[in-house]
């Protein structure tokens, strides 16, 4: 809220007998259109005052104006930036600082490894199977 209507606002709200309301708060008694005649009063004012004139102006051509637009790549000065500082944190440390400002809900989580389990071998080899067939099946 603006000072000004701050202002306005307790001027209205004081004891109505130290002091008037401001004449262009009281909408009654001009009439409604009364209320925005000031403002219109001081923009027809303003716009005589601020005419642009030739004078004085300095003309700027098409094609610096483009020059001046144009994307500039940083992509060297970046690249020596970053390449001359060589210090690297410690890995402990930056795993720390990253799990700081990782968020704590489970989409935030980074996939747990999984330890990739040896295939299983068998306990029996292929004579055992051979042998367990013959007893089972009865052949020879």
């Amino acid at each position: 809220m603006s000072a000004s209507l701050l202002r306005r606002g307790l001027e209205l709200l004081e004891a109505p007998g130290q002091r008037k309301a401001l004449p262009g708060l009281q909408r009654g008694r001009e009439g409604p259109k009364a209320v925005g005649a000031a403002r219109r009063r001081r923009a027809a004012a303003e716009s005589g005052r601020n005419r642009t004139t030739v004078k004085g102006r300095v003309v700027k051509s098409a094609i610096e104006e483009y020059h001046k637009k144009k994307p500039v790549n940083h992509l060297k000065t970046n690249l020596k930036y970053m390449l001359k500082g060589r210090v690297v944190a410690n890995k402990a440390i930056t795993e720390q600082v990253l799990a700081q400002n990782r968020g704590r809900k489970s989409k935030d989580q980074p996939p747990k490894k999984v330890a990739k389990k040896k295939p299983e071998g068998t306990v029996f080899t292929e004579e055992d199977f051979r042998k367990f067939e013959r007893e089972y099946f009865g052949r020879p």
